[in-house]
């Protein structure tokens, strides 16, 4: 028999009842991941349930089973795709079938996995890094212009290149279901440091506890300077919506979304060029002029090893940095 101790004293609390315990409990497992990536995981689950009605077969996720379900999805999309779709499938059935990660992670299921990459996999297509000189044109441009939808998308713009920031931190999903208020940038987080600026980005879906970092935009070398074009917008902002709490707002007073300001980028810029390119981009640029991989990664907000497969699979920026740092050191002799 366990006995307390009287020294351990614990608050009076009034007990819940069970179905408040389920219903609680229910939100938690609910939002232990974030929305957009619970979107996609019940895509994967829904593909996984569609094959096993189509072939008759149990839903038990058995290697078996997820070694038909590769080899019949490889057919139809990229194996990558079919290995991320696992982990969904995964997450979503663990609950009726605590077996399946041991089941994924089978002899039978990795080497069917290895043979789908082999024989279907194809090289990825990687959007082009954003240079200096389309920044340079797009602010010629639209330097001058006084609608306000202008200055806000070049202030992300200038904002986001040397902030390595994703498209998603500055932007909301188009699917409004998605959109997480807590996860938009603040104005009030906003302040002017010297020559340059800092704001919180407040949280991010690997963020679990909604903590953010501070992100300090500064000059890149041959790139427009980011803080007068934010003020420009800033002022503008300001007299259009002071209560406002958002950052980034529209003419209308909505937060601007994904595709609003993939349409503007595509009228300056070539098919090559896309929302993950403001971010190749930053890191090209600052690789160039002579930034170490280190000072990289803390800007990017990357995990050391996101960080290293993103530059082994991005040839410019790693061909960026071994450039750049050749420069760099050559200056210092």
């Amino acid at each position: 028999m366990i006995h307390l101790s009287s020294l351990s004293r614990q608050p009076n609390r009034s007990p819940w009842t069970m179905d408040r315990l389920i219903h609680e409990r229910s939100i938690l497992l609910g939002m232990s991941i974030d929305n957009s990536t619970a979107n996609t995981y019940s895509s994967a689950t829904n593909s996984y349930l569609a094959f096993c009605n189509l072939h008759n077969l149990p839903i038990n996720p058995t290697p078996e089973t997820l070694s038909y379900y590769i080899t019949f999805q490889s057919s139809h999309i990229s194996p990558r795709s079919v290995e991320s779709y696992l982990s969904g499938i995964c997450n979503n059935l663990e609950p009726f079938f605590p077996e399946i990660r041991s089941n994924r992670a089978a002899a039978l299921v990795k080497r069917t996995l290895k043979g789908a990459l082999r024989r279907h996999g194809r090289p990825t297509k990687r959007k082009a890094p954003l240079t200096t000189t389309i920044l340079q044109s797009i602010f010629t441009t639209l330097q001058s212009s006084r609608d306000h939808d202008d200055m806000l998308f070049l202030s992300m713009l200038n904002t986001g290149f040397p902030g390595l920031l994703r498209l998603g931190e500055m932007s909301v999903s188009d699917n409004p279901q998605l959109r997480d208020f807590r996860k938009v940038v603040l104005c009030n987080s906003l302040i002017w440091v010297g020559n340059d600026y800092e704001f919180l980005l407040p949280a991010h879906k690997t963020d679990t506890v909604f903590e953010g970092n501070r992100v300090h935009i500064a000059k890149i070398i041959d790139a427009p300077d980011p803080r007068p074009i934010m003020m420009h917008y800033i002022h503008s902002r300001d007299q259009l919506f002071p209560l406002h709490p958002q950052l980034w707002l529209c003419a209308n007073g909505s937060s601007p979304t994904r595709s609003w300001f993939l349409r503007r980028l595509r009228h300056f810029c070539p098919p090559e060029i896309a929302g993950q390119s403001i971010r190749a981009g930053g890191a090209t640029a600052l690789a160039q002029s002579g930034a170490p991989a280190d000072l990289i990664r803390g800007a990017g907000r990357w995990s050391s090893n996101a960080f290293e497969r993103y530059i082994r699979k991005n040839v410019i920026v790693l061909h960026a940095l071994i450039l750049g740092r050749a420069l760099h050191y050559s200056r210092d002799l």
